[in-house]
């Protein structure tokens, strides 16, 4: 196996997203639509991880896809032993009232075994647009 191959059977990263819109920062006139997202990130595995890189994918309704990625989170690299959770918050802007992110973390497992822990889609919308 290389160091780089996915080994869920071995690791597990749960990912846990709440996003609130932040009218303050918006302006819907000129098709800006600010929100933050707070990530919990636990490590349900048997070794220490650390969150190398991170990469996402943001959509809006008129499918104009953002793809960011960059080293760690927040300007850091968290180390997240077995059993603990790093949380964070940090924002996206975006051209609609709706949209989506999903995305992934490399991680890099205390043995030396890299693997991505999958992002799960979340919804941006603003508040009583989705029922």
């Amino acid at each position: 196996m290389s160091n780089t191959e996915q080994d869920n059977s071995i690791h597990t990263i749960e990912i846990e997203v709440d996003t609130h819109y932040l009218a303050e920062q918006s302006a819907p006139e000129k098709g800006r639509y600010a929100f933050s997202y707070t990530i919990s990130i636990t490590n349900r595995g048997p070794e220490r991880v650390k969150l190398l890189n991170r990469h996402w994918q943001i959509t809006d309704e008129n499918a104009h896809v953002e793809e960011v990625r960059g080293p760690g989170v927040v300007g850091l690299q968290p180390e997240i032993d077995p059993g603990q959770s790093f949380q964070y918050t940090s924002g996206a802007v975006i051209r609609t009232e709706t949209g989506t992110m999903r995305g992934s973390y490399e991680m890099l497992r205390a043995d030396g075994l890299r693997f991505q822990a999958p992002i799960p889609p979340f919804l941006l919308s603003l508040p009583h647009t989705i029922h």
